[in-house]
């Protein structure tokens, strides 16, 4: 069966899916394989569960004309996802970067939905599978679709854009993270990069922070021409203090117009102007756009400011790195906020640089406050003074925390996603 007739079938079908437990009636059930798992195990029971063809790489025995076979079902659904959107001539904005992808992606599509039917990636589903799984929900009714896209590894942002087909792309930033996939920080600008490269390649326009240095040398040495500029610096904008009383982001624009957010943290002001800058690019309004933003609550512990009957917390726990960590610490050592308290979780993925990347994160932590707590399956373990206190799982502190109340404290809590640091606002 070839990607032609594939499609025919899919769009008889409600959309696709690659998990038993989440099948709907009349969906396409893709068999994929993990470390650990193998789809094709379950593909009969998605069918049971109501999916209407099973794609697999393996058939059962007795199957039916609801199997149907292929060599590799990722490289089928990655390429039926292309197939796909080949078939609309609707913009795509792809979104990548080290840190703020998920909140720039969500600020946008507000923006843009003030005036546009967009297709937007649902949570961080941002990868070799939930790229293409965006994409499938492409239809008739979507007249813009932004797209994030994270990689881990050299090649992914290439093989993202080529299935996109982007016309318009953003690279947030870029810092160290996923240093074991990439090798260094180059190696990370370079796959970056490579969203620059497609939509130069494509006469595409791209969106960049000009007050980034990296940013501007990434676009400076590729000559690119069709490009739209933002910044803090850049646009004059100046970013109002913070306090206990009003501890979320508000800035005001050059030409006087005050935008206050739901979003903490000073660094969330480049999110927000990358937001309008799309928006003014594609004709929305400055003053729904400047609603839509207002308007934005951040949600999956993203920036989250939460108000519990005990504490004031400061949730940025679904995603660390280096240079997210550090922003984060900055920002909060930057405010008034009284008794402040640090939660850390173990940063991943870093090889070689993990051991000095902790230190330095702990040498900053130190300058804002004695209280520092960390968590995690070693890597702060490592490098952690005998004042901090040192857990191995957030279920471990989540138990300490229930004896010992914290009381009147404004507390930080930032950490990989991994660490389940959000359990902790129940003991907080």
């Amino acid at each position: 069966m070839n990607i032609s007739q594939l499609h025919k079938l899919f769009l008889s079908c409600k959309g696709v899916c690659t998990d038993t437990r989440k099948i709907t009636p009349g969906v396409m059930f893709f068999a994929l394989k993990g470390e650990n798992f193998d789809g094709n195990d379950f593909a009969a029971d998605a069918l049971a569960a109501g999916a209407k063809y099973a794609v697999v790489s393996a058939l059962p025995e007795n199957a039916g004309e609801e199997f149907i076979l292929v060599d590799d079902t990722l490289k089928t659904l990655r390429a039926l996802a292309k197939y796909h959107r080949e078939q609309f001539s609707i913009p795509v904005l792809g979104i990548t970067g080290t840190n703020g992808k998920t909140t720039t992606k969500e600020l946008v599509n507000a923006v843009l939905s003030t005036k546009f039917n967009t297709l937007c990636t649902e949570g961080n589903l941002n990868n070799h599978i939930g790229v293409p799984l965006t994409l499938l929900r492409l239809n008739s009714f979507h007249q813009i679709a932004v797209v994030e896209m994270g990689a881990s590894h050299p090649g992914e942002i290439r093989d993202s854009v080529e299935l996109a087909q982007l016309g318009f792309g953003l690279v947030t930033n870029v810092g160290a993270a996923h240093l074991e996939g990439f090798g260094s920080l180059e190696g990370v600008k370079k796959t970056k990069g490579e969203l620059y490269d497609w939509v130069m390649d494509h006469n595409g326009v791209v969106f960049y922070n000009a007050d980034n240095s990296i940013l501007e040398d990434m676009v400076a040495s590729r000559g690119l021409s069709k490009t739209v500029r933002y910044g803090v610096k850049e646009q004059g904008v100046r970013i109002l203090p913070v306090s206990a009383e009003h501890p979320s982001l508000a800035l005001i624009l050059k030409d006087g117009t005050n935008i206050d957010t739901s979003l903490i943290g000073s660094y969330n002001a480049d999110n927000v102007l990358a937001a309008l800058s799309v928006g003014g690019y594609f004709g929305v309004d400055l003053n729904k756009a400047v609603k839509a933003i207002e308007d934005y609550t951040p949600s999956n512990s993203r920036s989250q400011l939460v108000k519990t009957a005990d504490n004031v917390l400061i949730v940025d726990a679904y995603n660390a790195n280096v240079a997210s960590m550090t922003a984060s610490l900055n920002n909060f050592a930057a405010t008034s906020f009284p008794n402040k308290v640090l939660i850390l979780g173990d940063m991943y993925e870093l090889g070689a640089f993990s051991e000095q990347a902790h230190r330095d994160i702990l040498a900053i932590a130190h300058k804002i406050t004695d209280e520092v707590y960390l968590v995690g399956r070693g890597e702060f373990r490592k490098v952690a003074t005998p004042s901090d206190k040192v857990f191995s799982s957030s279920a471990e502190l989540k138990d300490y925390l229930s004896e010992n109340k914290l009381c009147g404290k404004t507390i930080l809590i930032k950490g990989s996603n991994s660490n389940k640091l959000g359990i902790l606002k129940e003991a907080l």
